[in-house]
């Protein structure tokens, strides 16, 4: 079920109150708007379904309201740190060049499954042929890390080499991806379209940054966010970061 205004079931008015205080401390308005997530696109490019997440316009510009940012962000983050708690594999996408250093960090620091260059398509619909350049990919890392290595011509060596660096370039960051992912965090959502149906397929729960010119609808958990400017995603993945890196160690104690 994709998470919309219409599917969401509203708190008791007290809980309500009490999370709006919480989001309050953990996500300041003022805060985000230093980092420029209120900043969404040109008025023309705007997707219809983003007009409730859409307070005013300031030079042709959309601006994203940072209530319901704060709101859905505080919301996501929640999830996150269940599936974390509960050991849940998340795969974090983030090929635009503003994410992609930053998403590949996030994935190295919290040890989670990333694709930061270019989708693999079929890597969900299809990850049992995927899983297997994987496998070819591990199969050759392990032979140069080998004595067997030696045994191999000089030209040899190089071809191993070189094709060890095209298929890590490719496939390093989901080497250790042994099933379909439970979830996908997806931070440049107009980019990753392909992305995002192979998860509707095969039933994998989405959780994205919508800029105004995205469909929130199309995800489970929607952040209306700038997700052009580094500073914007540095935000939203500091957040995701140490939700994630919390609710490992929390359940590391339990």
């Amino acid at each position: 079920m994709y998470m919309t205004e219409q599917t969401i079931e509203e708190p008791s008015d007290a809980a309500q109150v009490k999370q709006k205080a919480e989001n309050k401390e953990k996500f300041g308005i003022e805060e985000m708007m230093g980092a420029g997530l209120h900043f969404g696109h040109k008025t023309s490019k705007t997707h219809p379904r983003m007009k409730p997440s859409i307070t005013g316009v300031r030079n042709g510009i959309h601006i994203i309201n940072l209530e319901k940012t704060r709101e859905n962000l505080a919301a996501a983050l929640a999830a996150l740190a269940d599936l974390a708690m509960e050991g849940k594999t998340i795969l974090l996408v983030g090929t635009k060049v503003q994410a992609k250093d930053l998403v590949r960090e996030l994935g190295q620091e919290t040890g989670l499954p990333h694709v930061t260059d270019r989708w693999i398509g079929g890597l969900l619909t299809n990850f049992e042929t995927v899983g297997k350049r994987i496998v070819h990919l591990k199969d050759l890392e392990q032979k140069k890390g080998g004595e067997e290595f030696q045994k191999y011509t000089k030209w040899e060596q190089h071809e191993m080499e070189e094709e060890i660096k095209r298929l890590e370039a490719k496939f390093g960051g989901v080497k250790n991806l042994q099933k379909l992912p439970d979830a996908m965090f997806i931070f440049d959502l107009e980019k990753n379209q392909i992305a995002l149906r192979e998860a509707r397929q095969k039933g994998v729960k989405v959780f994205a940054i919508v800029d105004t010119d995205c469909d929130p609808a199309s995800v489970d958990y929607a952040i209306p966010a700038n997700n052009d400017a580094v500073s914007s995603l540095s935000y939203i993945i500091e957040k995701v970061r140490d939700t994630i890196l919390s609710a490992k160690s929390r359940a590391a104690v339990q």
